[in-house]
């Protein structure tokens, strides 16, 4: 991953957006399909953060960038 953006102040959105979609959530996606068994807590750290990764030919310049709001 070469950068990471906080996006903490938009969970309780970014969670009512993915159970907006059950089908997805209910489906063989591991990732969604585990998350309304987790507690508030846990699917908080796990939603709060986007990564992303520089998918150019050429090496990000310096180190990791980390982003907040």
């Amino acid at each position: 991953m070469t950068a990471t953006v906080d996006v903490s102040p938009w969970v309780d959105t970014r969670w009512a957006a993915i159970l907006a979609h059950r089908s997805q959530v209910e489906s063989q996606r591991p990732l969604l399909a585990l998350l309304p068994g987790l507690t508030a807590d846990a699917r908080h750290r796990i939603l709060a953060t986007e990564w992303f990764t520089r998918l150019d030919a050429t090496p990000a310049p310096g180190p990791l960038q980390h982003l907040t709001p």
